[in-house]
């Protein structure tokens, strides 16, 4: 009988310390800031600074967030899903520190902030497709497949691509 009232309470006290072990995690990690649309959540893990730094002093900055043009707007499911997905292969890349010294958006990363920019500028990008014929290039083949960023290359986040690049990222603040 002392066997299994030893057995429950150990089981008991490993439970409740799982969940502060847990509780602390969340806390430390600052995970519930990822639920929020505050840019400084973006920065939590240090090697966000240089893009926090540059789409700070940009002309976005006053006008659209990271979440508004890095994450589907089309509904909650799939903002959430691309926020778990991305959030997973960050955690990975920065734990195992298997990130690159310039930061690359990922293709279906790049294909949402596409879709946001045309998105958010309708009534210009319904002009610029309908000549998309006309694109400047006089061989005669239309050009369709351009990203907003391949004439827009310092929009939002300036010249500057590398960790140790950017004059601007001293002294930005975490949540």
């Amino acid at each position: 009988m002392k066997t299994g009232k030893l057995l429950f309470f150990s089981s008991i006290i490993s439970f409740v310390a799982a969940i502060v072990f847990f509780a602390y995690l969340v806390y430390a990690s600052k995970a519930l800031s990822y639920l929020s649309t505050d840019p400084k959540a973006c920065i939590n893990c240090h090697v966000m600074n240089t893009q926090y730094a540059t789409w700070q002093h940009s002309s976005h900055a006053q006008r659209a967030t990271c979440i508004e043009c890095h994450l589907p707007v089309d509904n909650m499911l799939n903002k959430y899903a691309a926020k778990a997905r991305d959030g997973w292969n960050h955690s990975v890349a920065f734990t195992m520190n298997t990130f690159a010294q310039n930061i690359e958006i990922s293709e279906d990363g790049a294909n949402r902030v596409q879709a946001n920019c045309i998105t958010c500028h309708a009534t210009l990008t319904e002009g610029i497709l309908a000549n998309s014929d006309r694109y400047h290039d006089f061989t005669g083949v239309p050009e369709t497949d351009r990203r907003c960023w391949d004439c827009h290359r310092e929009v939002p986040h300036g010249k500057a691509r590398s960790l140790s690049s950017t004059p601007n990222a001293l002294g930005v603040r975490e949540l």
